[in-house]
């Protein structure tokens, strides 16, 4: 039956549909840059097209007077380690406890509540007591990283662990498995592909607890970088940053999607 709702595109259309959107909003910029440069040629809202080629030469391709360095790739050197570090203690911390308030009723009755206070608290309010306890070096932005997402992975664990049948535990213990051997057979094998997802859906917050973190305490990252030249309004260097990190967010994601589909083949990834 020809009705919207049962129209499915095509893999071509299905392409040209997804590039549509990134083509408007190109050309879209491209139109009115060129009207604000015509109207006013030092105007610094919306520089040229050869403005952004030519901060990022100068960022990516020129080293620094002052250090020598290529900024660009030291500042995504930087922010890679610290978000790499903060996501891979937070995904470990959170199947831990997921996984064990989720399979010890005993223990979820205790600290749930706990768990779930904390994954409400808003991780920017404890920035300053992050600063204050640890310091303004590198462990307090990967503290904020994981304050601010362990806490919402483990509940998510958690909630898959509870989805499990009772049925597959039932038996496991039938055949003479103990509470551990439940939990590392059956319990865990089925919580690791959720915990892919968790961490997917979760790497937009962690990226904005990094940016934040950098942009008020750091000497390099990406988030350092974009609110030192916004004082200059220096928006040839601040959109194509914005752009990079848009980009590695994306690629972070396709590239969890993809280890979910190699590891866990029998398990269906969310898109």
């Amino acid at each position: 039956m020809k009705r919207l709702i049962n129209l499915q595109p095509s893999r071509l259309s299905a392409m040209m549909l997804a590039l549509l959107p990134f083509v408007l909003v190109f050309f879209a910029y491209v139109a009115t840059s060129n009207a604000r440069l015509e109207a006013n040629p030092n105007d610094k809202l919306l520089p040229a097209m050869t403005s952004f080629g030519e901060a990022m030469e100068r960022m990516a391709l020129t080293p620094s007077k002052r250090s020598g360095e290529l900024l660009f790739w030291r500042d995504s050197a930087s922010s890679l380690r610290r978000l790499a570090t903060g996501v891979g203690v937070s995904a470990v911390l959170g199947l831990v406890i997921g996984v064990t308030l989720g399979a010890l009723p005993l223990l979820a009755a205790g600290l749930s509540p706990f768990v779930a206070s904390l994954s409400l608290i808003p991780p920017m309010a404890i920035l300053p007591i992050l600063f204050i306890v640890f310091g303004l070096g590198e462990l307090s932005k990967v503290v904020l990283i994981v304050f601010g997402i362990a806490p919402v992975i483990a509940r998510d664990i958690q909630g898959r662990v509870r989805e499990i049948p009772r049925q597959l535990i039932v038996k496991a213990q039938t055949l003479g498995a103990n509470t551990w051997v439940v939990i590392l057979r059956v319990v865990l094998p089925l919580a690791l592909p959720r915990l892919i997802d968790a961490v997917r859906l979760t790497l937009g917050s962690a990226w904005l607890f990094l940016i934040a973190a950098e942009a008020i305490a750091a000497t390099d990252g990406l988030g350092y970088r974009i609110f030192l030249v916004r004082r200059y309004l220096a928006m040839d260097v601040i959109l194509p940053y914005v752009l990079w990190i848009t980009l590695l967010a994306y690629a972070m994601d396709r590239g969890l999607r993809l280890l979910g589909r190699r590891l866990f083949p029998w398990q269906a990834v969310s898109a």
